[in-house]
């Protein structure tokens, strides 16, 4: 099935639902590598599909180059998630992940960040692309 703007708001409504379980139980203040494991059980808990910690690949006038880009997760092809916990969310954090999203050719991307109180009011940002706004809206 051909993902529609409406199929990947539902996929991130789920995945932001993932995000806010794993913040319950744990809450603020751990390391994001505790975040990034508990978040991929979760995911896989949900039966959401996702690829973990993949090189990103870049080609700059027809060569590959070898980076140390790495996302931390590809939801279903589509959402790539960074998670962060950091005590605020910086310019430099969104702009990787706008990277992310457009060197995957992703049509979202979702920034988490796990040291808030609350993730759905303070600890999450969205973004799209050209990517998403061709796609139907479904």
């Amino acid at each position: 099935m051909k993902p529609t703007q409406k199929s990947i708001d539902k996929l991130s409504y789920n995945i932001i639902g993932a995000a806010i379980e794993v913040h319950k139980h744990l809450g603020p203040g751990l390391l994001e590598s505790v975040y990034h494991k508990c978040l991929a059980i979760e995911l896989e808990n949900r039966e959401i599909k996702f690829t973990s910690e993949l090189a990103i690949p870049l080609n700059y006038k027809g060569h590959l180059i070898d980076t140390l880009l790495r996302f931390d997760f590809l939801i279903e092809n589509q959402i790539v998630v960074e998670i962060k916990s950091v005590s605020e969310i910086l310019p430099i954090h969104q702009a990787q992940l706008i990277n992310y999203i457009n060197l995957l050719k992703a049509p979202k991307g979702i920034l988490i960040n796990f040291n808030v109180v609350n993730i759905f009011h303070h600890g999450q940002k969205t973004f799209i692309n050209k990517y998403y706004e061709l796609l139907d809206f479904g």
